[in-house]
């Protein structure tokens, strides 16, 4: 192996924008229960559902797993683990299945494809169920619980959380002379630490940055942006929330960074050549979530794990939730979705479904359990994410969002290639994102 792979879900497919794909033609329309409009329940009680799941590789083994665990503790509720679709595909199959009125009865939702979803009457509500159900609400992270509610309701439960740190190749910085950064360290060390790292003649680089122009291009501004008192959308809704200083001073530290050559701007999608650069021992410096601990553990690199950087001290990271969208195909198919959804996210199954699949905890009471505490001192440098999941935010859960996004990607784009400055790339940005809102109105 010589890059880590990406375990279950393309862990940052899980960025993606989303939304691109209208939900106007199903929004208020009456459909039929996943093709036959059938309650699903058999004669003796039963009741099957059925899952879009999304995962792949280790995360589908212990699906599968907990799913034959569920049964044995639930026998008249059957999950059907059906449509093999990949995550990344799953909002096209979602909106195929609600144009023809054929959606499942759980469908693995990226976080930020939420709120399209939520356009149609067919996801259910969770408000009252979510908050009365078996792990307190209060109990999931903030992250989780923001990134389920659309207009104040709970249109889903949390399925994932993560959170962004920097990992360091401890090797790199050795032999650059480099101190390894601590907690509390600004942006402007973090560019002095690239540039310092940084050797031609081994080309060796002090950081990367994925420069495909995609969601993973663009979630890492959003700390940069909040800790500069910005927002991704202003108070009102009306236009974005991260024109002039913010904007322009996160956009001047990527320009910072391309002026040094110190930056790695992978053009592919998902960022696996900036990481396959890491692990090969020429980056320095890598911003990642905890999906990628165990394999870079695995390739044996002597890392260290720091909270992103901040302008003040005060460090502010994001998480990338992903969802459970349980949708209304009667009520005993709703209730039996709400039932395993439930299950699945009870500390001692929450537990496996993290450790396993490379996230974090949903809960407090999940992250006090021993078997994550000892998964915690196995595997270092987890608890800097553990830590910093408690108070991350998400992205707004809105239509809007990917048009937001893909304004913002072509700015950083820009400034990343070198071919705009900061402050025009912005400009751009600020036009053709607050045009689009306009037109929302």
């Amino acid at each position: 192996m010589n890059h880590p792979p990406h375990n279950g879900p393309s862990r940052r497919g899980v960025l993606h924008g989303g939304g691109a794909i209208a939900l106007t033609t199903v929004v208020g329309t009456t459909l039929s229960a996943c093709g036959k409009g059938e309650s699903g329940e058999s004669s003796d009680g039963t009741v099957t559902i059925n899952m879009w799941h999304g995962q792949a590789d280790n995360s589908l083994k212990t699906l599968k797993t907990l799913v034959a665990e569920f049964h044995k503790a639930h026998p008249k509720i059957k999950v059907d683990l059906g449509g093999g679709v990949i995550a990344d595909n799953m909002l096209q199959k979602v909106t195929a299945g609600l144009a023809s009125g054929s959606v499942p009865d759980i469908a693995y939702i990226y976080g930020s494809d939420l709120a399209s979803v939520a356009r149609s009457s067919k996801l259910a509500t969770h408000t009252e169920a979510i908050k009365s159900g078996p792990l307190p609400w209060r109990q999931y992270w903030p992250a989780a619980r923001d990134a389920v509610s659309v207009h104040g309701q709970v249109r889903a439960y949390p399925a994932l959380i993560d959170a962004l740190a920097v990992v360091c190749n401890k090797k790199v910085f050795r032999e650059a002379g480099v101190k390894l950064p601590e907690p509390g360290w600004t942006w402007a060390e973090y560019i002095d630490t690239s540039r310092r790292l940084t050797d031609k003649k081994s080309n060796t680089f002090g950081t990367g940055w994925p420069g495909a122009g995609d969601e993973d291009t663009v979630w890492r501004m959003w700390p940069m942006i909040w800790g500069l008192g910005g927002d991704i959308l202003s108070e009102d809704g009306t236009r974005i929330g991260f024109a002039g200083e913010p904007g322009l001073r996160a956009l001047e530290v990527l320009q910072a960074l391309v002026k040094d050559k110190s930056c790695y701007v992978d053009p592919k999608p998902g960022g696996e050549q900036m990481y396959q650069v890491f692990a090969g021992g020429r980056m320095g410096m890598a911003t990642t979530g905890p999906w990628q601990l165990p394999d870079i553990k695995e390739v044996n690199i002597d890392y260290h794990v720091v909270p992103l950087p901040s302008f003040d001290g005060k460090s502010i990271t994001i998480a990338g939730p992903d969802t459970w969208a349980v949708f209304d195909n009667g009520a005993a198919r709703t209730k039996a979705a709400r039932t395993f959804v439930s299950w699945l996210n009870q500390p001692e199954q929450d537990v496996r479904w993290a450790i396993e699949g490379g996230s974090l905890p949903l809960s407090s009471p999940t992250e006090n359990l021993e078997k994550w505490q000892n998964h915690v001192n196995d595997l270092p440098g987890l608890s800097v994410f553990t830590e910093a999941v408690s108070s991350a935010r998400v992205r707004p859960v809105i239509p809007a969002y990917p048009q937001i996004s893909a304004a913002f990607a072509e700015a950083v784009t820009s400034v990343l290639l070198g071919k705009s400055s900061p402050a025009k790339a912005l400009r751009a940005c600020t036009l053709r994102a607050n045009t689009t809102l306009a037109a929302r109105e």
